[in-house]
This record gives C-alpha cells, structure tokens and sequence, in this order.
C-alpha cells in the first residue's frame, strides 16, 4: 500500500508516529497490509496511523452471527477484529492505528478510551453532544449510532481501529444488525451539521493524537 501523503506527528508525551493518509483502498488489502505490520514489527519499528476510506463492504468481527445479514450484491469479509458486522463505504473515515501500546503506556481498555474520547472531542468541536454506551463500544448521537470500533493486539501491537459516519450511503446498514445490536440505528454527520469530509479526517487524527 502506497500511501497519497505521510508525515510525522509527535504525542504530547513525545512519542513519534508516522501518518499515512490513502485515499480509498480495498478492505482486504489494508487488512492483509496492518496485520503483516504488526506480526513483523519490533519495538524500533515507529508507529503508524492510517486514515483512509473503503468501497462498499461488510466486515465481521469475531464475535460474529451472521443469521441477520439479508441477501446483497456487496462483499462480506470474515476479519480477525473484536466484535460484530459492520458496513464501511465512501463517507465514512476509518482511522487504524498501529501502536506498539507499551510505548504509550496503554492497555486495550485505554486505547478503546482514546478512540471513543476523540470522537467524542471532535464532534463536541462542532457543537454536536455525542456520548458512549456501557458494554457497547462506539459513540452515539441521540441514541443512533455514528461511530464504530473493533480492535486486535498482537504481540503488544494494535491494529483495526475506528470508523466515523460523516457523509455517506447509510442504506446498508439496514442489512445488518449493525454491531450485533438489533434495530440499532445510525447517523452520520451530515444529517447533523454542515461538514468539511477532508478536513474532519485530518482533525480525527489530531484529537487521537493530543489524547496520546
């Protein structure tokens, strides 16, 4: 995978990472690419964050009942994330961070935490109120959700991450009980205020990253 741009972004603790920034790409290829990264890396290796798109796919978690997934001409692909079925498509920004977690002095809960507060933090930025649910990973706006996540740690590393409904198909998710939860709707920010697509990805990273 060959990214559009990357450059190198420091935590507030003084940790470097390298954003890779790509466009849209392929389910299978970006998940064959950060799980080969994070098998093969040592703790030399610098961190990545990738932030990016995906055609139109279904990815099930391993947690995974796939009776309530109605006939469709999209693909679904069995993934090694935690979790449930969820839609990706153009629209929507997908964050993948790949940490070495000690590094940051993280354990799964709080990286969990991180992904869910920067949502948060982001759309708080632009006015709008969106909170967490217990026991049901993501952030939610008025009781819909606008947020998905589903993470894997392989030796010490992470991979998966997030991803954020900004300005998308939202169709598909009627297919699916989306995270495992029936009837559960969802949003996305276009239905809520104005949104700049390219800008709001860029600004994602960044509240992740201050969090660090």
């Amino acid at each position: 995978m060959k990214p559009n741009s990357q450059r190198l972004i420091t935590t507030p603790k003084g940790v470097h990472i390298k954003l890779k920034e790509f466009g849209l790409v392929d389910y299978e290829l970006s998940h064959r690419a950060m799980k080969t990264f994070a098998s093969e890396r040592d703790e030399s290796v610098t961190d990545e964050i990738w932030l990016l798109q995906h055609p139109p796919v279904y990815t099930q978690g391993t947690a995974c009942e796939m009776a309530t997934l109605l006939p469709s001409d999209i693909p679904v692909i069995k993934t090694d994330r935690g979790g449930q079925i969820t839609y990706h498509g153009p629209g929507q920004w997908v964050m993948y961070p790949l940490l070495h977690l000690k590094r940051h002095s993280m354990g799964v809960r709080s990286l969990v935490g991180c992904l869910e507060q920067c949502i948060i933090d982001l759309l708080a930025s632009e006015g709008v109120i969106a909170l967490r649910r217990e026991n049901a990973p993501g952030v939610y706006v008025n009781d819909e959700k606008i947020a998905a996540l589903g993470l894997r740690i392989r030796r010490g590393n992470s991979y998966h991450g997030l991803s954020l409904n900004v300005d998308m198909d939202l169709a598909p998710f009627s297919n699916i009980d989306p995270c495992g939860y029936q009837g559960l709707k969802v949003t996305q920010l276009a239905n809520l205020i104005t949104v700049d697509e390219a800008d709001l990805g860029k600004r994602l990273v960044q509240k992740f990253v201050e969090l660090l």
